[in-house]
């Protein structure tokens, strides 16, 4: 039992630091939903990564950095008077038990074989000390998310640009060469230079302290939304997609433009 109040104690210190930190710290005062989301997603990916390598240390420290975030949109949730840690809890605990209705309810399983998953076991070589700048960017994170972080961590060692209005040179330099080997039809080069274009545009992004991923998504949203206004319409028409023009489309397209929530 002195374990559990042990426990409550450690948890009830971090929802007083968070409170400290959401009243006092700058940084910490100014963050939401959305800027906090990608950096959510790095930090699972860490986690994920500290558990392949199956390093303990690691995966108690991730462990923390994950929680930090659960504790935080929790405390955004309450000062938005929407939810609270509590809630979430609580509503944790209501879909575990409904879930296990062989441990909380009157149904019976036969084996463990019914109600365990398995899981994959993965042999990776013992994770050393960190020798380079880019070594801790995870190798499991989403090529997009990487290609940021990669050019985050070669700011910090200096390897920037001196005017960040000069990575649209480059950026127009990889389109050109893009434009090159399309000429040519050559699948290889293509991709190759493909990927350097958009490597060139998210530093762009970067420099001008925009999430490329945040704005990719917010972009999929909109297409989502105008996609599915243009074929809702055309159902109705009793038509489908296939049977209209492009220039039929485009007229609800536009009108999908006009109708999207300001959030998209």
């Amino acid at each position: 039992m002195k374990r559990r109040e042990q426990k409550i104690e450690a948890f009830e210190r971090l929802l007083d630091i968070m409170d400290e930190l959401r009243a006092k710290c700058p940084w910490d005062r100014e963050q939401t939903n959305e800027s906090l989301r990608a950096n959510t997603i790095e930090e699972t990916y860490e986690l994920a990564e500290a558990i392949l390598n199956n390093d303990n240390s690691e995966i108690k420290k991730e462990l923390g950095d994950l929680l930090l975030h659960v504790v935080f949109y929790a405390k955004i949730g309450e000062e938005k008077d929407v939810f609270d840690i509590a809630d979430v809890c609580n509503a944790l605990c209501d879909k575990l038990i409904f879930r296990h209705p062989h441990v909380f309810g009157d149904q019976k399983a036969d084996s463990a074989g019914m109600v365990e998953q398995s899981w994959e076991q993965i042999k990776l070589k013992e994770k050393g000390r960190k020798q380079s700048v880019l070594e801790g960017v995870p190798a499991s994170l989403p090529s997009l998310v990487k290609a940021y972080r990669i050019q985050d961590k070669a700011r910090n060692a200096g390897f920037d640009w001196n005017q960040r209005h000069d990575v649209w040179d480059k950026v127009k330099e990889e389109l050109g060469e893009l434009e090159v080997e399309i000429e040519k039809m050559d699948n290889s080069r293509m991709e190759a230079e493909f990927g350097d274009m958009l490597f060139s545009i998210i530093n762009a992004a970067r420099l001008y302290k925009i999430n490329p991923d945040n704005a990719l998504e917010r972009t999929n949203r909109k297409f989502i939304y105008r996609f599915d206004y243009m074929e809702k319409k055309v159902k109705e028409q009793g038509r489908s997609l296939n049977d209209m023009t492009l220039e039929e489309m485009e007229m609800f397209w536009q009108e999908a433009k006009k109708t999207q929530p300001e959030n998209l």
